[in-house]
């Protein structure tokens, strides 16, 4: 069982004429992804690698039943197009683009919960149920199908755990880069919520960073909450305060959101967390055999 994308799932690309969506749709479609659509305003009667383009998402949905979106358009246009997909009824939207200002974000989040609207993003690399939809920039090949749910704000941690996982064997049911922007859609709670509840996924990864909350609320949440093995990393460790490193979200500031906090908080509620990317399949395989 997969959460949020499965075979399934039907895909519209908005920002499908623009040289990343173009590029991307391509590689999701040849993965097996089910792209039925593309919205480009202005373009509609397009045809983009075998997918027709659409002037608005309300269009795409009419004529091929699209419920999930990927956002390819620029920063400054981002949370319309996010806002587009959701009052067109799009169930989840992937929104790829970086550098959406967070008073955009903070003015569209309210509606797209009123509306009932996944999100994913912005600033992510996506997601992806290996062998059955990759909606995202991920790189197909590193990923194999197994029982481990995997989390990361980290894009770059995303395909460097992983592929550390697929070389020991450890398949994933879904792979989600939750992005690292201040304000943005499911987050680490939501995502464990999911994978507790479903029957395939029998360990999480969770790859979190400095700055913020959203870990030790997991790690609460974790111990309050879930059955399951949870294996930790924490990227970060030698950051120093006030300077940001890398998501805008990942920041030391007035001495909170600092790794040992959330290393700590992680322990408390019997997480291992690794000290470096490579130790994180040891700990997995440990958590499963029962000796952490």
């Amino acid at each position: 069982m997969s959460i949020l994308v499965n075979k399934d799932t039907k895909l519209v690309v908005q920002g499908i004429t623009g040289r990343d969506g173009k590029f991307h749709s391509s590689k999701m479609k040849e993965y097996g992804t089910n792209v039925v659509a593309g919205v480009s305003p202005g373009k509609e009667g397009d045809n983009i690698d075998g997918v027709p383009v659409f002037n608005t998402v309300a269009n795409a949905v009419k004529a091929t039943g699209a419920n999930t979106s990927i956002i390819f358009v620029p920063a400054a246009f981002a949370a319309d197009a996010i806002l587009e997909a959701s009052e067109a009824g799009i169930a989840l939207v992937v929104a790829i683009s970086e550098g959406v200002p967070i008073q955009d974000m903070i003015r569209i989040t309210p509606i797209l919960k009123l509306n009932g609207t996944l999100l994913i993003g912005p600033n992510c690399p996506g997601l992806i149920t290996p062998g059955e939809a990759l909606i995202g920039i991920l790189p197909a090949m590193i990923f194999k199908k197994g029982n481990i749910g995997f989390i990361s704000r980290s894009g770059t941690l995303t395909y460097e755990v992983v592929n550390l996982l697929t070389l020991n064997d450890f398949g994933q049911t879904t792979c989600v880069g939750i992005g690292g922007d201040p304000v943005a859609g499911l987050y680490f709670i939501d995502l464990l919520e999911r994978f507790e509840n479903d029957p395939e996924t029998k360990a999480v990864v969770l790859i979190g960073e400095i700055g913020g909350d959203a870990e030790e609320k997991a790690a609460q949440y974790i111990a309050e909450k879930m059955t399951k093995p949870v294996v930790a990393f924490i990227a970060g460790q030698t950051a120093p305060p006030g300077k940001r490193m890398g998501h805008a979200g990942a920041i030391i500031s007035s001495g909170s959101g600092t790794a040992a906090e959330k290393i700590a908080a992680f322990n408390k509620a019997g997480v291992p967390v690794a000290k470096e990317p490579s130790e994180i399949p040891v700990l997995l395989r440990q958590k499963l055999d029962g000796k952490i």
